[in-house]
Parts: structure tokens; C-alpha cells; sequence
């Protein structure tokens, strides 16, 4: 088990078999965005904030200090309309209620793979 597993299995609760919100997270802090057409990973995360102009929220989630919070509407402009329908579809979950649920998980699965507050060295996550 790599320490993304580790980290998003701790916070979702998963013990054993993998729940929707698991795989979502797994997909979109992985690298492994082939749904979506853009970069992926951790990076590809703090760019895409950036771009919206949250930067600042993600930057919180990597420091060392309290994790920012961000709201569904925050996230559904990050991502846009076409990944949150590809992932609501994955998780098996409306797309109001994925939003919901990652704004909850995503700033303390960031927060979790970014312990010394930065950014981990590419393909360091899977270790």
C-alpha cells in the first residue's frame, strides 16, 4: 500500500474495500486524470487552483499552517462542469454531492501529502 493509499484510506474511513470517494481522490491526487485532459496529481491540482485565483486556498492545505476551507462552489469552479460530471459518474454520486463530500476530504488529503509543506517530488506519493 503506497502512502496516498494510506493518507486517503484514513481519512475516508476505508478499511478493506475501497469506497466512491476513495477512488475520486485516488484518481485526482494519483496523476491519474485520463478522464479529465489535463495535467494530474498534486500539481495539476495546485494549478488548476491557481488558475481559478484559490490559490491561496490550496498553498493553506500544503503549509504548515490551518487548512483553509473550500466550498462546493469553489470546487465545481476549479474543476469544472465536465470532470465533476466525469467524477460524480465514477463515484456513482450526484455531482452536489461529490462537490460536497471532496470539499470535506480534499484540503486534509492535501494537507496529508504535503507533510513538510511543500509539494512532494514527482511520483513520491506512490512510496
Amino acid at each position: 500500500m503506497g502512502l496516498l493509499d494510506q493518507i486517503i484510506g484514513g481519512l475516508t474511513g476505508g478499511s478493506g474495500g475501497a469506497s466512491p470517494m476513495q477512488g475520486v481522490l485516488m484518481n485526482m491526487l494519483g496523476g491519474d486524470n485520463q478522464q479529465t485532459g489535463r495535467s494530474g496529481g498534486l500539481q495539476g491540482l495546485v494549478g488548476a487552483f491557481e488558475q481559478a485565483g484559490l490559490g491561496h486556498i490550496v498553498q493553506s492545505w500544503i503549509g504548515n499552517g490551518p487548512n483553509q476551507p473550500v466550498s462546493a462552489q469553489q470546487l465545481q469552479s476549479v474543476l469544472g462542469d465536465n470532470q465533476v460530471q466525469a467524477m460524480a459518474g465514477q463515484a456513482g454520486m450526484a455531482p452536489q454531492n461529490l462537490l460536497s463530500e471532496l470539499s470535506r476530504h480534499l484540503p486534509n488529503a492535501v494537507d496529508g501529502m504535503t507533510p513538510n509543506g511543500r509539494l512532494p517530488d514527482e511520483g513520491a506519493v506512490w512510496v
